[in-house]
């Protein structure tokens, strides 16, 4: 974890940038805890309080939140490159103000669409801004392990918080006490962003001027030029865009139609609560390892093999009918996201030239979210034709085959380092 000292002064790693890192580890966890004040209680809210029988309509608010943080990280990228990461984090939480009131005392569904969609602008600035910015102030070598830690403080409080919702709920019901965590958050996060972050954007100038000069042809790309090769033509960049789109596919399918197959079950509020926090527990846990192993092993085979192991996890829901199989079942997802879910951002931080690094992690973030919306419509059509169960079983396929192409298309982009005297 040495520092990397640059031209300007300016030092790069960990280490030498500790406080502001742990600091933004800490927004990025008030970030996810936004995200999970409503993975409990929102499908039951439109199952039991706004009587939605339908499941396409009953997901509609996981299609405006993930088509909205999907547009919203794509200009983060851009926004952040021009103005700084500051400003664009700072507007993401003001974006935010209204949301908790929202959801807590909206008199029809559409204040709760209107809610996502403003909950989607919040995360896309935010999220992205965090991820951004301690890539920013790690530099090249620990971009894994810096990756992990940022996923695993969000979701980490994700699932805390949809635990936590999810015994308020039982207690106290569906709305409003639920959502009073979510307005702490917002005013925690606000007031830190405000008044402790640090801007980060002279990290990447200052790691931009250490590459050599020949590089200019790389800084000079445009942002069409850096859509088309994140999404299309890198095969690495590519792969981690689709991977990263059916990843978010599949919490899609967790977030909106896992409690639903659970309630239908039988399984109470407080159960349903504990299984919608066991598997962003274990992917936030997991991605401190993951992370820090992919800086180590590779990124590639991570990937794949999380893929997979999502696919299996997926399965088994669909086969299983009770509690404890489906606690089995979220752990197995949880792993296997935790596999996937750094290493694809580290993927585009060791491809994407720090000139244009901030766009690429923005057009990736703009496929991977945009799984929210594809995975909600999908999974929502599917189960109003054919049933919950068939649709969750196509998704298992889907997934698998996502890995399968991972492993066929992916390159290594942080091969294994060569062992002494090799």
């Amino acid at each position: 974890m040495t520092a990397t000292a640059t031209p300007g002064g300016i030092r790069l790693g960990l280490r030498a940038n500790l406080a502001q890192f742990t600091l933004l580890v800490l927004v990025n966890a008030l970030v996810g805890g936004m995200l999970g004040q409503e993975r409990t209680v929102l499908p039951l809210l439109a199952d039991h309080v706004f009587h939605l029988s339908a499941y396409t309509a009953a997901l509609t608010y996981i299609v405006a939140f993930g088509a909205t943080k999907a547009i919203t990280n794509f200009f983060a990228g851009t926004l952040s490159d021009r103005h700084g990461r500051k400003p664009v984090l700072v507007a993401g939480w003001l974006i935010a103000l209204p949301v908790p009131a929202m959801l807590a005392w909206g008199p029809s569904w559409g204040w709760i669409i209107a809610a996502n969609v403003l909950l989607g602008v919040n995360q896309g600035l935010t999220w992205s801004t965090t991820v951004i910015m301690k890539i920013d102030l790690v530099g090249p070598e620990r971009r894994g392990l810096a990756m992990g830690f940022n996923e695993a403080a969000g979701y980490g409080a994700l699932a805390a918080t949809a635990m936590a919702t999810g015994a308020v709920a039982e207690h106290a019901g569906l709305r409003p006490e639920p959502f009073l965590l979510g307005a702490a958050y917002l005013v925690l996060a606000l007031g830190l962003s405000t008044f402790a972050v640090r801007e980060t954007r002279e990290h990447a100038r200052a790691e931009a001027a250490l590459h050599p000069v020949q590089d200019l042809t790389e800084r000079e790309l445009t942002t069409a030029q850096i859509a088309r090769r994140t999404s299309f033509t890198d095969k690495a960049l590519s792969a981690a865009s689709q991977a990263g789109m059916v990843n978010n596919l599949n919490d899609a399918l967790a977030w909106g139609i896992f409690p639903l197959l659970f309630a239908a079950h039988g399984l109470s509020v407080a159960q349903i609560g504990v299984l919608a926090a066991l598997y962003p527990a274990v992917w936030g846990a997991g991605q401190l390892v993951t992370g820090w192993w992919s800086d180590h092993v590779g990124r590639k085979h991570l990937i794949t093999a999380g893929m997979l192991l999502q696919a299996v996890a997926i399965a088994v829901v669909a086969a299983g009918t009770t509690f404890p199989v489906w606690a089995c079942a979220q752990i197995l997802l949880g792993i296997g996201t935790a596999l996937v879910y750094p290493t694809l951002l580290a993927v585009v931080g060791d491809v994407a030239h720090p000139a244009w690094r901030a766009r690429a992690v923005g057009v990736y973030r703009l496929w991977r979210d945009g799984g929210f919306a594809v995975g909600a419509l999908l999974a929502g059509i599917l189960a109003d034709a054919y049933g919950i169960t068939t649709a969750i079983w196509a998704i298992a396929a889907l997934t698998a085959a996502s890995g399968l192409l991972v492993a066929v298309r992916m390159y290594e982009t942080h091969p294994r380092p060569a062992l002494p005297g090799t």
